[in-house]
């Protein structure tokens, strides 16, 4: 597999891409494409999943039309929920022109029984048996899709693998640059308990125990962006040392859950009423993690409220 310079590389003095890096992913069903589809996305690939197959037509003959301004690493899912996809891809790959198209089959495939017991817990019929047993789709489509994995250029069996294992995979096969990990977002969220924690939330700290500006003269209406109730909070040495103990624990947890390629992780902050406390503790988490490059995504719930 050559690098992005020779396939989805850059004309010179910085222009477009002179070639389309394209990898079509197939495979069983049940066997991991959507996840896989999610890890291309995490390295930056325009992502496509079950294009009819006039388009994926078109998309393979000339992917930088139809994706104009990025950097030509396209992924594309394609199966048999397309009618005819197995029986006609063959031929459009014979017609593809190396010199616009490096192209890439990567086919996803899983021992049946592995097969079978993914679809029994997601109790999710098999697409190719709606009527009759998951074992007899699996068959079929076995049946259908036995040329498409001989010729593919890659093969990953995802019997014994964890989704964790699966974006690994892709990662350390299809990065621009080797080692290359997709970012992982952090977002902090500041609210207000007496409203509800926020869905999703990954971490969750509590910072009522913090004195309350609330019921200060002149700082009620007020929040933790302003700097009378920073001026409050800091005055008081619990809040430095809260500050400095979250953000230790987080610099120390944060690449820990990058390795697990996590493409995001939410962490919230609480107060009463989501206003003060948990506003200015939120503003300066967000300060000390930028400086310490983790880029944050900062937003207060309830501060408005």
């Amino acid at each position: 597999m050559s690098d992005g310079a020779e396939g989805g590389g850059e004309a010179a003095l910085g222009g477009p891409p002179l070639r389309a890096r394209l990898v079509l992913i197939t495979g069983m069903s049940g066997s991991g494409k959507s996840v896989v589809a999610n890890a291309f996305e995490d390295l930056g690939f325009y992502t496509v999943d079950n294009l009819p197959l006039p388009l994926l037509e078109q998309f393979l003959e000339r992917p930088l039309e139809l994706v104009p301004g990025g950097d030509g690493r396209i992924a594309v899912v394609a199966d048999l929920r397309m009618p005819g996809f197995a029986e006609a891809f063959p031929a459009m790959r014979d017609h593809l022109d190396p010199a616009k198209v490096e192209f890439t089959l990567l086919f996803l495939d899983a021992a049946d029984e592995v097969l079978v017991r993914r679809f029994s817990e997601t109790r999710r019929p098999h697409p190719l048996a709606p009527d009759s047993s998951i074992s007899e789709g699996i068959r079929r489509e076995r049946e259908r899709m036995e040329e498409l994995r001989g010729s593919a250029d890659t093969v990953f069996d995802t019997s014994e693998w964890t989704v964790h294992d699966l974006r690994k995979a892709v990662y350390e096969q299809f990065a621009s640059m080797p080692g290359e990990v997709p970012s992982m977002v952090v977002n902090v969220v500041t609210f207000g308990f007496k409203r509800g924690i926020p869905p999703g939330s990954d971490l969750l700290f509590d910072v009522r125990f913090l004195d309350n500006p609330h019921f200060e003269p002149g700082l009620r209406r007020q929040t933790g962006r302003d700097r009378d109730v920073r001026d409050y909070l800091e005055a008081r040495p619990e809040y430095f040392e809260l500050v400095d103990r979250l953000t230790d624990l987080l610099l120390w947890s944060l690449p820990k859950y990058r390795r697990e390629h996590r493409s995001y992780l939410s962490v919230a902050v609480g107060c009463t009423g989501g206003r003060h406390r948990s506003v200015a503790v939120g503003e300066e988490l967000k300060k000390r993690l930028d400086a310490a490059g983790w880029p944050v995504r900062l937003s207060h719930r309830d501060a408005d409220r």
